[in-house]
């Protein structure tokens, strides 16, 4: 395979600009196609920690099971959670889950992770700016330009360009590698890249592909990967995803914080729904929630689940907007239509015709602040965007914007890793790290409102 090159000229471009270079970059690759240390304590003010900390602590301290000890932390209430983060000592790797809650909950870290297993280094680049921007000097960008996965590669590459061409300060040299959607093909073109002299490698794009790249013996040159592995990433090394994991997390959170402890789930036969259901499921049982029942669109009558003992206290649904309007009726009818109810971003599949679409007003679903008409930093509306480029329209939109937030991520990822408040504000949402290389993602939320989605906030609370 051979590389694609796209060299840094000059440092200043405007809006206009870009979106010509753009333009032309696509093009060129191919075309565009649709879619305080705590070292010592006086005795007589030493903390006494929680017994659920003190049990996490045991089971880190011994290298336990992760998922033992995220269900031990998640039995905490924020403000527990805080105060006994913080007061965990410098270097205690129980700070480095105990963080990680912190941050699924969205709240800040008391400081920053102490990254004695998980360390990225950014020595060899150029100082940062003010605002922490640290660009690689030559960058590397696997994705699958031909094969299967071409179509969605495509509007992740262009929202990576849109991102390099909208930065007016110094850029890497950046080379772009067909790893033709196979693991050999992203192995291969890893290789290449560190033969040509890369300091930081961007993809592979498919999930066996990242856990091929991940299980190596050694990655000489770090890489953020474009999905998330089955293994947390090896030192140094990152991964960043939109995967239907992240959105039933961020939907059980969405669920606690609005008080359900009950939440009757309705999904699609998809595999992606039922990861997010799977782990919706996981999230509220570690909150102390439950799921009562999953049942399909078809089901005929809910009544007999909504008179459970107990009661149902909201409804999650992981379906298509088309599936979803018909399954309205249903809810009404069995008295659950005034209930919170929470949705996977496949809500917007099969939606677009406002007075079809008002029966799914007021449910809830996670979303990227570009997509919904948000500013983001550096990049032009959605709508200017789409005028230029087709992989920037309809819902080829998200992986446009996940494409612009990598190449953020490749610019400001020591500020992430070194800040207890490291965040960047990217067209996906709010990005932040953990102690394990993850990229953590706060979505946006939004709703229908007379057929039409808009943002939560500006509708108001469902």
């Amino acid at each position: 395979m051979s590389p694609r090159t796209v060299r840094s000229t000059s440092p200043r471009h405007s809006a206009a600009r870009w979106l010509t270079g753009l333009v032309v970059a696509t093009v060129l690759l191919g075309g565009c196609v649709a879619m305080p240390s705590r070292t010592t304590t006086d005795t007589s003010t030493r903390h006494v920690q929680h017994p659920l900390i003190a049990q996490a602590s045991v089971l880190a301290q011994a290298g336990g099971n992760a998922s033992q000890i995220d269900a031990l932390l998640s039995q905490l209430d924020d403000a527990t959670l805080a105060s006994e983060a913080a007061a965990l000592a410098i270097g205690d790797p129980l700070y480095t889950y105990a963080g990680r809650a912190l941050l699924r909950r969205g709240l800040p870290l008391p400081r920053p992770f102490d990254r004695t297993a998980w360390q990225f280094d950014a020595s060899s680049r150029p100082p940062a700016a003010s605002d922490g921007y640290r660009p690689p000097v030559k960058l590397a960008v696997l994705l699958p330009l031909s094969g299967e996965m071409s179509q969605a590669a495509a509007p992740v590459r262009d929202g990576f360009l849109a991102g390099y061409y909208g930065e007016n300060r110094r850029r890497p040299d950046i080379q772009f590698y067909d790893t033709h959607g196979t693991v050999g093909g992203s192995l291969s073109a890893y290789d290449q890249a560190v033969a040509a002299g890369s300091d930081f490698v961007v993809g592979p794009l498919g999930r066996e592909q990242v856990d091929a790249m991940f299980g190596r013996a050694a990655l000489p040159v770090p890489l953020l990967a474009l999905n998330r592995g089955t293994e947390a990433p090896p030192a140094g090394n990152a991964s960043f995803s939109l995967s239907p994991e992240d959105e039933g997390v961020a939907a059980a959170e969405l669920l606690i914080e609005r008080g359900a402890r009950r939440v009757l789930v309705v999904a699609g036969n998809d595999a992606s729904q039922q990861r997010s259901v799977d782990a919706l499921r996981e999230r509220l049982g570690e909150r102390g929630a439950v799921v009562t029942d999953v049942v399909n669109v078809g089901i005929v009558d809910l009544a007999p689940l909504a008179q459970k003992e107990g009661g149902i206290d909201a409804v999650f649904m992981a379906v298509r907007g088309s599936a979803a309007r018909e399954f309205m009726p249903k809810l009404a009818l069995a008295g659950l239509a005034g209930k919170p109810r929470v949705a996977t971003s496949q809500l917007l599949s099969g939606t677009g015709k406002a007075e079809e679409d008002r029966v799914l007003d007021g449910i809830a679903f996670p979303t990227e602040p570009w997509t919904n008409g948000g500013y983001v930093t550096g990049l032009a509306p959605e709508a200017t965007v789409a005028e230029t480029l087709p992989t920037a329209r309809g819902g080829a939109g998200r992986l446009f914007a996940f494409g612009y937030d990598a190449w953020l991520l490749t610019a400001y990822l020591e500020k992430l890793a070194r800040s207890s408040d490291g965040h960047v504000e990217g067209a996906t949402g709010t990005l932040r790290i953990d102690g394990f290389g993850n990229i953590q993602r706060t979505p946006a939320w939004a709703t229908f409102s007379g057929g039409v989605p808009v943002s939560l906030g500006n509708a108001g609370r469902y």
